[in-house]
């Protein structure tokens, strides 16, 4: 009897230990999440005195955020947050907010294209207010932003030049994040724009295809073409650690990118894309789920934390799990994507009452020692985003078993 205590003892603990872990993740809700993003943002927004200010991160030792004008790659996302919370509430208060800070960023449809940024800028901030309230000004502006986006096109790459202004560094470069503005274009040709902007956007996919993805399924953050032959000369990085490493936010725009991709052209190839991605991604995260900056960085497990690449991923693993048929797989992205919000929703990545933001630990551009284990402003959009696609479904289910019963 005295050899089978301890025996019993540790069952009992383990099946409370497993309960309690259970009805953790039972009591997480996207819904309860939301509606304290939303009354976050509601008074984060009224703290913002111009509306051409847009925020970006908040340093260490603030509580506010710093902010950035509408040139700024990030100007779309507050915008597109702003949005977000309106759609989760309904609340017209917040409406006004979106629109108010949307409105300045009309200019980048009618300015000469700097960077492939267009479609973060714009389409994040009139995409989403289009979508929600149908206004035909904001379609102008969309077609617009996705016309001046295409003046970047090389047809003799078939790629779009991301970064003008690193031609001598990189010759004609393509990024990986730039997978992420296709989806303006997809939009644009399908809304009144040219089949070209199609044309365009289904080349680019398939460039990035088939040169910034490696053999082992991790990407390269920058590739290098010669401009005028077309020929793929090398990857390498910017933001990642090193060439060949994995910068831990470039694969999870891959994730979402090629995702998007093969929702807008029915390709299998992007589609297996975007999957043997997500999967090199989902093995290799470390114990918590949230990525290092960068998979390979030297310093693991004392390197910064990317709360950011989590989001991003999330949002790329729905994205994913809505287009493969295999009901395991469905499952397996669904489930991998509810888990990396849980564990964002969680203390140690919630920001709470700490400052205006909404998650901590997200990293930006380590090798330039900027942002680094800070809030940053498209890590709460996308955790925005992850957050009312989980509580679509979970309503979507709640109704399919309502009908059942």
């Amino acid at each position: 009897m005295r050899i089978r205590q301890p025996l019993i003892l540790f069952v009992s603990l383990l099946i409370v230990s497993c309960a309690t872990e259970k009805k953790e993740i039972i009591e997480f809700s996207p819904t309860k999440v939301l509606s304290d993003n939303v009354k976050k943002i509601k008074a984060t927004a009224s703290t913002v005195e111009s509306a051409d200010q847009f925020p970006r991160n908040i340093p260490e030792g603030q509580t506010t955020w710093e902010t950035v004008d509408v040139y700024d790659w990030c100007s779309g996302f507050w915008p597109g947050i702003l949005w977000y919370a309106y759609e989760a509430s309904g609340d017209e208060s917040i409406k006004k907010e979106a629109e108010k800070f949307t409105a300045p960023l009309k200019t980048i449809a009618y300015s000469p294209a700097d960077n492939h940024d267009i479609g973060f800028m714009v389409y994040l901030s009139y995409g989403h207010g289009y979508r929600l309230t149908g206004d035909p000004e904001y379609k102008q502006v969309l077609l617009s932003a996705a016309d001046t986006l295409a003046t970047l096109y090389n047809p003799n790459v078939g790629s779009i030049l991301s970064w003008p202004s690193q031609v001598k560094k990189f010759k004609h470069n393509t990024i990986i994040d730039n997978m992420m503005n296709l989806e303006l274009l997809f939009w644009a040709a399908k809304n009144g724009g040219s089949h070209d902007l199609y044309d365009i956007a289904e080349s680019h996919a398939n460039v990035t295809m088939k040169n910034l993805v490696r053999p082992d399924s991790a990407i390269y953050h920058v590739g290098s073409f010669d401009e005028v032959t077309g020929d793929f000369i090398e990857g390498k990085t910017h933001q990642g650690y090193a060439d060949e490493s994995m910068w831990a936010r470039g694969q999870t725009w891959g994730i979402y990118g090629f995702a998007i991709a093969a929702r807008e052209t029915n390709r299998k190839d992007f589609l297996d894309t975007s999957i043997k991605v997500a999967d090199h991604f989902l093995n290799r995260l470390p114990e918590d789920g949230i990525p290092f900056w960068d998979f390979d960085a030297p310093d693991i497990p004392n390197a910064p934390k990317d709360a950011s690449a989590a989001g991003v991923a999330a949002c790329g693993l729905l994205e994913l799990s809505g287009l493969v048929e295999n009901e395991e797989l469905k499952q397996k992205y669904e489930d991998a994507a509810r888990h990396l919000v849980t564990v964002l929703s969680s203390k140690e990545y919630y920001s709470g009452d700490a400052n205006q933001a909404l998650l901590l630990h997200s990293t930006g551009h380590y090798p330039k020692n900027s942002e680094i284990d800070i809030p940053i402003v498209y890590a709460d959009y996308y955790y925005m985003e992850a957050l009312l696609r989980l509580k679509k479904l979970d309503e979507a289910a709640d109704s399919q078993n309502v009908v059942k019963s």
